[in-house]
């Protein structure tokens, strides 16, 4: 007789797993996204959400099924980073709902909590698309529920369901056109793939391969180094660096290209953010261990290498409040009506933002996606009434969402995609209006800016009828390719020509890292002949990734 139950601590072996294979595969899931921007995007918000989950997992690892299904949901919900993430997040809330109070599992309670996921996850979604990780959750929990009728073998139940939901990831591309153009299936679809495949490894008692790190017994040096810090008689509020980061980047050559791996330059870099800092690499891996107050701060300086193969921030203040029984103390100054939370990548950029209103900047964006729970802390720090929240990029929308609703203040979104929208978002706020209205006022002054961006290409694609070659330049309206060009200046030009129109009075440039004074100054001139009724303004962003984000208003 097969098996027909799992209990509790099965269950955290299998998440546990899940994470690992998620991890070791989240590069290649990286590589499916459909435009080759450079950016960190499904892959790595998926290991990031599911290493939050499965460190949750860890603290009631004997517990039963109910209680590691919760603790699994609750560590996805505050550590979902992008809409990829997020909606992991919610497949598995859902799932621990649909198994709420059971103390072991059967083929038929895992189809129900596999269904309970999927009708959450659609819930959270205000326009589902097909042929994305929800289809493949959908077709999967469908398909779950018939093999359970036919079989109480939990693992001939899970290798058939990793069928389906395999099965379901093919035809994504049937459901989204663009998916067929470029020849890929769904990203997010094929990290929920990962993850089932690790289930089933797990009820078959087969090992996934993990990484081979040994670098110089790391975990040691950690320990070592809380040791030496520890102070026994210290009060919380004195901390003065909040969260203990740890992380590690798997080296990619791509980016070692544009930015050299030097061990001394970026343990320099880090000590500047914080203390208790080790820095470990070998030619594959670098491990990070430092004390910041800002951990997203640690790990964009980090991404920079490579991509990450794990990640455990751990905030100390509430550590040692738990340890000496004590709570933080709440700040006597009273609460502002507004506070207003931007994300913000680029340090020029941050001061623009703030200096148009932004009460407290999120360092993140494209390449590093704040999580629920860096969002839930900004929306604390801010100490208002009332909290408005810009995430200035489409796939922190819904982790922007998901914080707002947990928040114990009132909170909402302005679904602001891009810097420029928020710049106009936060151009029209109205500290005397209520929180709706400057809601609603705000959504519209983004429909009066357009955004274009400047980066370059990290793969061979060809999409929208564009041939696009790795290492050339492209040009972004709104999100969609517009010009591609192995030069920078040019693809500039066609990009400006493609975003300004007639009716359009101002061109704000943001000058990028690795944009010189010189180009932007060609561009200006470009601009004056091409359009003399523009009006140009320039500021220097500092921005990665993006040589220019152009606003046209």
């Amino acid at each position: 007789m097969g098996l027909t139950n799992i209990e509790g601590a099965k269950l955290a072996e299998m998440i546990l797993l899940g994470a690992n294979h998620l991890s070791n595969n989240a590069d290649m899931i990286d590589a499916l996204n459909v435009f080759p921007v450079p950016d960190g995007d499904t892959g790595t918000n998926m290991n990031l959400s599911m290493t939050s989950g499965a460190n949750e997992v860890k603290k009631v690892s004997s517990g039963t099924v109910s209680e590691v299904a919760s603790a699994f949901a609750k560590g996805l919900l505050m550590g979902a980073r992008g809409n990829s993430g997020v909606i992991l997040s919610q497949l598995f809330r859902g799932f621990s709902k649909g198994v709420e109070g059971l103390d072991q599992l059967t083929t038929k309670t895992l189809a129900k909590g596999l269904q309970s996921g999927v009708k959450t996850a659609y819930k959270a979604v205000i326009k589902p698309v097909e042929g994305t990780i929800l289809t493949v959750a959908k077709d999967t929990a469908n398909a779950a529920e018939k093999i359970a009728e036919e079989t109480d073998d939990l693992v001939v139940f899970m290798e058939r369901v990793l069928e389906a939901s395999k099965a379901s990831l093919d035809r994504t591309p049937e459901l989204l056109p663009v998916l067929k153009e470029v020849g890929v299936v769904d990203s997010g679809g094929q990290g929920l793939v990962i993850i089932y495949e690790a289930f089933v490894a797990s009820l078959k008692g087969e090992a996934l391969p993990e990484v081979d790190l040994d670098l110089n017994s790391m975990d040691d040096l950690v320990s070592a180094e809380h040791h030496k810090s520890h102070q026994d008689f210290i009060n919380t509020e004195d901390i003065e660096f909040g969260y203990c980061t740890e992380f590690m980047v798997k080296f990619e050559q791509d980016k070692l290209k544009d930015n050299p791996y030097n061990e001394e330059e970026f343990r320099n870099e880090l000590s500047k953010l914080g203390d208790s800092l080790l820095v470990v690499s070998d030619e594959d891996y670098v491990r990070v261990h430092v004390h910041v107050e800002y951990p997203g701060e640690a790990m964009n300086i980090a991404q920079r290498y490579g991509s990450f193969a794990q990640v455990k921030v751990e905030n100390m203040r509430q550590q040692h409040s738990d340890i000496v029984g004590e709570q933080p103390k709440k700040e006597a100054k009273p609460k502002a009506e507004y506070g207003i939370v931007s994300v913000a990548m680029g340090n020029g950029i941050e001061e623009l933002l703030k200096s148009l209103g932004a009460t407290v900047i999120i360092t993140g964006g494209q390449t590093m996606n704040p999580s629920t729970q860096d969002i839930s802390d900004a929306i604390e720090k801010a100490h208002a009434e009332k909290v408005i929240i810009l995430p200035n990029n489409k796939n922190i929308v819904m982790a922007a969402e998901q914080a707002a609703e947990l928040s114990e203040v009132d909170a909402i979104v302005v679904p602001t995609k891009t810097i420029p929208q928020g710049m106009s978002a936060l151009l029209a706020f109205n500290p005397e209006a209520s929180l709706a209205d400057n809601q609603e006022n705000m959504k519209d002054a983004c429909n009066y800016v357009k955004t274009g961006q400047l980066t370059y290409a990290v793969r061979d694609t060809q999409i929208d009828g564009l041939t696009i070659e790795k290492g050339n330049f492209m040009g972004l309206v709104e999100g969609d390719i517009k010009a591609t060009d192995p030069d920078k200046l040019t693809t500039a030009k066609q990009l400006l020509e493609a975003l300004i129109d007639e009716d359009d009075e101002i061109l704000t440039i943001l000058q990028g890292e690795d944009a010189t004074n010189e180009e932007v100054e060609e561009l200006t001139e470009f601009v004056e002949e091409a359009f003399p009724e523009i009006e140009v303004e320039v500021h220097e962003g500092n921005q990665p990734i993006y040589s220019l984000i152009l606003s046209v208003e």
